[in-house]
């Protein structure tokens, strides 16, 4: 075969691809170099921007920073509309002396200017009258008509400069709730110096700037600064919002925009050796395709029967304990070796298709000829498992793959093998139920220990996290902290709780604390935090993207909810709540310490009042540390035997002989010196000792009881206060048998604010066993409390004492005179005798002798004193001679 001409070679099909990459190439680096023309000039537009957007800032925030300081001037006026130049120059300096650009002030009260700063330099602006002035007028009646700032400039000023003048207008309030027009405030800023402060000029050497929007006018202003070419060149634009309009700043790079890039030749080059890289080696492989199609021609005579022996010699390799199968799919034939036969139960078999077919187990018959014909009609790989029935009746697993191949002659034809794999089937199984079993167990456990978990982490009342999971939380928190994550912490505690518990059982106060979780979970994030640590305590974690806002809104929320009756068993139960809430204030505070916060926080909200939310405040730490202190204060107080009493005598309106004393509480403290009980009775009763301390001056005071009688001074009866703590103590009889106590000259005085509720057994069973005892009862501080004529007639008590606040006023205040009078009058038909505290003038005692009263006890006849002072003065009588 004649050799071709060479030229023609350069043309064959073999090179088509390394023409269409050479074009491909060129395409791409014109591409290349218009994106890099296109990202040249973005980047010299992302660098104007840099430069200019700081300016634009600057600029925006002077001016509008000069004109909130005048702001401020003319709020001051509005309240001071008559201001005299001294204390409009005085006001106006302290604007001065701010880093401002104000250049001078003026205000016009009726449009006329009065008052001037600095007053030497715009002197000669005094008495200028806008309405009459062409220049001023428009602008002065335009501030006047829209109730709103005008702008004007930049323009040129009089004495001198370019400047930017704001006319403000000034109300004042009028009768009614009108306001009324005052004038007008005119300021005028520097504008050089505007320039100055916010880097215009400094950046001049860098970029071309031009400003325009004169008078505040925007876009559609003139231009005031700047080259006007700078707006044809298709700027950086930026816009300065003003009070009253705006600005538009522009800039551009020096010398204008660059169109070429520097890195162009670079770019070139690069993308020329890529083309290279890349056509040489196509070029090459384009001959070698050529060599190989020559190869090519000279394989396919021998591949036929390659193809052939190929496959038969590739399943003789595998024969081992496999049996061969082939079809021809022309003429149906099916061939089946030796080894075959036996897998199907026989030698006798002929290896038919029928033979296979009546083996196969009839669960798998269908689906086994399906996989068979599929092969044959689509020429795919053949792959099956399927089970055969053999003769004795035993079932074989048997799997099968095969492929479809060209013979001799054209004819398709199906090789295979089959082989026996009834063993890895039963092994298989047993794997696979042991697989199951042990996932099975796997899975039990996992859900065991999440269970277990579960129940180690929360409360299995309400489900809600406990303490531990919270000491978790508090944990991890505290080293994983970032200002993203700062947190507030709410303390909840429930009010009332311990008296439903007590009325209505655990059954119900285990219903309140269910419906309290929901009200919590209801009224929070599912990002926040909610447990229960114990009792009827609660813990709200909460991240801030929250406000301080936001959190006292939840805390109201909260509160609200909770003060909604709740229904058990046909009766409501209300309950109300205290929550005491901290901030997290920086990243490193420890969470720990934000919820000792939060308790402290709690502890101020149940002091006022319960049922209300307080903030954590470092002045509350304060006190609480304060209130701690005293505490400890009064604790080592009553190791030391510092609570002494001291006695005020009570007097007999008649014939003014001492007929009783009333023991009282003092503190004499080693530094602070003698303290009355406001001092230290509030945090007593917290630290729970309000009994300790009645029981001491119980006994000190009938000590000096004995002491006195046995000095000759008899003091016919001795009042002592009895707190509610301590007449809630179910030993409290014990303890007053173990006294020595005289017959029928010892009470205890019980104030009106406590509730003698039918409910409270333990308080009722104790009055009437103190009675037993031969101990009278006295209601004190009556008319400010819960007594009432039942209470009188359910306690009947010996004596009432009306509180000091009813007894001040009965000789100005004749309602209040009858009021007493009445009390007097109510006590005397129930057969108790009423004793009048705050007795302070003797004219109060006369009015009481008069109104029947039966015993008067103040600083009229005496104040309280130690016992030896009481012995001193009853001996001596000291309250006939005042």
């Amino acid at each position: 075969m004649p050799e071709r001409p060479r030229t023609t070679r350069w043309l064959t099909a073999n090179h088509l691809p390394s023409l269409l990459v050479l074009i491909v190439v060129i395409a791409a680096g014109i591409f290349a170099e218009q994106q890099n023309r296109e990202v040249h000039h973005a980047k010299l537009r992302e660098e104007v921007a840099t430069a200019l957007n700081p300016i634009r800032s600057k600029l925006e925030a002077n001016i509008n920073g000069d004109i909130q300081l005048v702001r401020g001037l003319i709020a001051t006026i509005s309240t001071e509309p008559g201001m005299d130049q001294k204390r409009f120059s005085q006001l106006a300096r302290h604007l001065f002396n701010e880093q401002s650009r104000l250049r001078s002030i003026a205000a016009a009260p009726n449009l006329v200017v009065s008052l001037v700063y600095p007053l030497e330099e715009n002197r000669k602006a005094l008495g200028l009258d806008y309405r009459k002035n062409e220049d001023q007028r428009a602008a002065a009646e335009r501030v006047k008509e829209t109730a709103r700032m005008v702008m004007a400039g930049p323009l040129s000023l009089v004495q001198g400069g370019e400047g930017l003048i704001g006319r403000f207008p000034v109300f004042i309030s009028g009768h009614g709730g009108t306001n009324s027009f005052w004038g007008i405030l005119s300021a005028v800023i520097d504008v050089p110096r505007l320039y100055q402060d916010s880097g215009l000029l400094a950046a001049a050497s860098d970029i071309d700037i031009a400003i325009i929007g004169r008078d505040g006018l925007g876009e559609d202003g003139e231009q005031f600064y700047g080259s006007p070419t700078i707006r044809a060149l298709d700027p950086v634009v930026r816009n300065i919002f003003l009070h009253s309009g705006s600005w538009q700043v522009m800039a551009t790079p020096k010398g204008g925009w660059q169109r070429e890039p520097p890195n162009t030749w670079q770019l070139r080059v690069l993308v020329a050796t890529g083309g290279l890289f890349i056509l040489v080696p196509m070029f090459l492989t384009g001959r070698l395709m050529e060599e190989r199609q020559g190869n090519i021609e000279v394989l396919k005579q021998n591949r036929e029967s390659l193809q052939e022996l190929s496959y038969r010699l590739k399943i003789a390799l595998d024969t081992s304990q496999i049996g061969i199968w082939e079809l021809d799919i022309t003429t149906g034939t099916l061939f089946w070796d030796e080894r075959m036969k036996e897998l199907y139960g026989g030698l006798h078999l002929k290896g038919t298709y029928e033979d296979w077919q009546t083996t196969l187990h009839p669960d798998d018959l269908k689906q086994a000829e399906a996989e068979f014909a599929a092969a044959q009609a689509d020429g795919q790989s053949y792959m099956s498992q399927f089970r055969i029935v053999l003769p004795d009746g035993n079932i074989r697993h048997i799997r099968a793959i095969g492929s479809k191949y060209l013979g001799a002659g054209g004819r398709q034809k199906i090789v295979g093998v089959n082989w026996d794999v009834t063993r890895d089937v039963e092994t298989n199984a047993i794997l696979e139920e042991a697989k199951a079993q042990a996932e099975a167990h796997n899975t039990e456990l996992e859900a065991a220990r999440h269970r277990m978990e579960f129940n180690a982490l929360h409360d299995p009342l309400t489900t809600l996290p406990n303490r531990r999971y919270l000491d978790q939380v508090l944990a991890d928190r505290s080293v994983h902290s970032d200002n993203a994550d700062l947190v507030s912490i709410f303390h909840v505690d429930l009010d009332r709780f311990k008296e439903i518990n007590d009325t209505l059982g655990h059954a119900a106060g285990d219903e309140v604390l269910r419906h309290a979780a929901k009200v919590l979970r209801a009224n929070t994030r599912d990002s926040d935090f909610v447990g229960r640590i114990g009792g009827d305590e609660f813990v709200i974690i909460s991240k801030s993207g929250s406000t301080d806002i936001s959190d006292t809104t939840m805390a109201s929320r909260i509160i609200d909810e909770m003060s909604l009756p709740i229904r058990y068993k046909e009766q409501e139960c209300r309950i109300g709540v205290s929550i005491g809430i901290a901030h997290q204030t920086r990243p490193d505070e420890e969470r720990i310490q934000v919820l000792v916060n939060a308790d402290i926080a709690l502890y101020e909200a149940k002091r006022r009042g319960r049922n209300r939310y307080e903030v954590f405040t470092h002045s509350l730490k304060t006190a609480v540390i304060k209130s701690k202190q005293t505490a400890d204060e009064i604790l080592r107080g009553l190791e030391q035997n510092e609570f002494i009493a001291h006695f005020q005598p009570q007097f007999c309106p008649a014939s003014l002989d001492i007929i009783g004393v009333e023991a009282l509480a003092r503190w004499d403290h080693p530094t602070k010196g003698l303290l009355a009980p406001h001092a230290f009775l509030k945090t007593a009763e917290d630290i729970n000792v309000i009994a300790d301390i009645d029981q001491r001056i119980l006994e000190q005071a009938l000590f000096q009881l004995h002491r006195w009688e046995a000095s000759g001074i008899h003091i016919p009866k001795l009042s002592v206060n009895l707190s509610y703590q301590r007449l809630h103590d179910e030993h409290l009889i014990e303890r007053l048998s173990q006294l020595t106590i005289p017959a029928g000259r010892l009470s205890f005085e019980l104030l009106e604010s406590i509730s003698f509720d039918e409910s409270d057994v333990t308080v009722l069973s104790n009055i009437e066993r103190i009675k037993s005892l031969g101990i009278d009862i006295e209601i004190d501080d009556f008319g400010t409390g819960y007594a009432s004529i039942v209470s009188l007639l359910k306690l009947t008590p010996r004596r009432l004492k009306i509180d000091r606040q009813l007894i001040i006023p009965i000789l100005t205040s004749t309602k209040q005179r009858q009021l007493v009078a009445s009390i007097i009058d109510i006590g005397s038909s129930l057969g108790i005798e009423v004793i009048a505290e705050g007795v302070e003038t003797m004219e109060h005692a006369q009015a009481l002798r008069e109104l029947g009263c039966h015993g008067l006890q103040g600083y009229a006849f005496a104040r309280p004193m130690s016992a030896n002072d009481l012995a001193n003065f009853a001996r001596e009588r000291k309250w006939l001679a005042a």
